[in-house]
């Protein structure tokens, strides 16, 4: 998972990088085209005034049709001619004219004769007012389909990473299956032959465990039943299986409020239970020595709240966004997929939270699940 996050990590960098690239390619690139266009509308306009001259000039004996096609030639580049007094005399191309067209570029002295000055500015035209634009559209449009992109390639990987990992599991339940069914034999076997011996009880609910642990296996990946079931005894299950296997050192307990006893969810208690376990594990690993772990079952409004807290050594704020991510994990060993599928059976199969409300470096951790009260009719 960590080398398939640094491979992310060096395709996204590549990309941005080869965007860096073409932008910047781009932005040269076309920077010089506007230079030499630039260039040649200032040319065109030396020669648009010198004709312009001309014609104001001309006399019956000038041919004026070539110097007419020159001025009428220019349909783009809008232009202002004003006079010694700076009045506006004419403007040709102007959609909208400016207030003050001694702010554009310019000007071109037009000398009509020693004591007539008259002068021209002018703008760039529209084609050239684009392409200086040009870039940062096309920059926009290359970061809304790298955008797009990359929430595709997410979506891609998430599902694949997830019929991995349902794969992976439903094949577990199988290859579980033939081993559990010869310990149910052995077992039997036994009891028939030993039927004093008081390990065989422990025995067979331990077969019987694995038993659970198949079933939950074989559900992900698949929706699972909900029944409305009462919270209270669930959690007291697990809490009972689970201080038969928690260290003497670590204290256990469970706080019922009154008014939850007889309150009812929905639940798929295979799976339910597992989550529950999961976090109380993760608390055992997280105390040391010695400590406390405490369950807190109470009603908030319509939901049922159950608070798993302990006195472990807490989580530093800047790993505990990342904590339901799969894959993360602190433990030298371990897959880093427990708290992301507890969060996921709780959120998306019971349509309940899952959060870590608090969490202190050397103090410990709380994890609250929250679920929605079925509501007896």
């Amino acid at each position: 998972m960590r080398r398939f996050s640094m491979d992310n990590r060096y395709v996204t960098t590549t990309i941005l990088t080869l965007l860096l690239v073409i932008v910047i390619g781009s932005v040269v690139y076309t920077a010089h085209l506007a230079k030499q266009l630039a260039q040649e509308e200032q040319k065109k306009m030396q020669i648009w005034s010198e004709a312009t001259r001309q014609l104001i000039q001309a006399d019956e004996n000038t041919d004026i049709n070539f110097i007419t096609s020159i001025i009428e030639g220019n349909t783009t580049i809008p232009v202002y001619m004003l006079d010694s007094e700076g009045q506006l005399l004419l403007s040709r191309n102007v959609a909208r004219p400016v207030s003050d067209p001694t702010r554009l570029q310019g000007p071109i002295e037009v000398h009509i004769s020693d004591t007539n000055v008259q002068y021209i500015y002018y703008d760039e035209s529209n084609l050239l007012y684009q392409l200086r634009y040009f870039p940062y559209v096309q920059m926009l449009l290359i970061i809304a389909f790298l955008l797009i992109s990359f929430m595709l390639l997410i979506n891609i990987q998430r599902s694949e990473r997830k019929s991995v990992w349902v794969g992976l599991s439903k094949e577990t339940a199988h290859q579980l299956g033939t081993p559990i069914s010869s310990l149910n034999a052995w077992q039997q076997l036994l009891q028939d032959r030993y039927p004093d011996d008081t390990l065989i009880p422990q025995m067979h609910d331990d077969i019987a465990r694995l038993e659970v642990i198949a079933d939950r296996f074989s559900k992900i990946g698949a929706a699972p039943e909900l029944t409305i079931q009462p919270l209270v005894p669930v959690v007291e299950q697990v809490l009972k299986y689970m201080r038969a296997r928690v260290s003497r050192h670590i204290d256990l307990q469970l706080t019922i409020a009154e008014d939850v006893h007889e309150a009812q969810t929905l639940l798929n208690i295979p799976l339910f239970t597992w989550v529950i376990e999961n976090l109380i594990k993760n608390a055992v690993d997280a105390i040391e020595r010695e400590g406390q772990i405490a369950l807190i079952l109470a009603a908030d409004g319509d939901y049922l709240v159950l608070d798993i807290s302990d006195t472990g050594r807490g989580i530093d704020r800047s790993r505990q966004r990342l904590i339901f991510r799969p894959g993360y994990t602190t433990k030298k060993r371990g897959w880093g997929l427990g708290l992301s599928l507890a969060k996921r059976i709780v959120e998306e199969y019971h349509r309940g939270k899952l959060i870590l409300k608090s969490s202190q470096v050397g103090k410990g951790s709380t994890f609250r699940i929250r679920l929605k009260k079925t509501i007896n009719r």
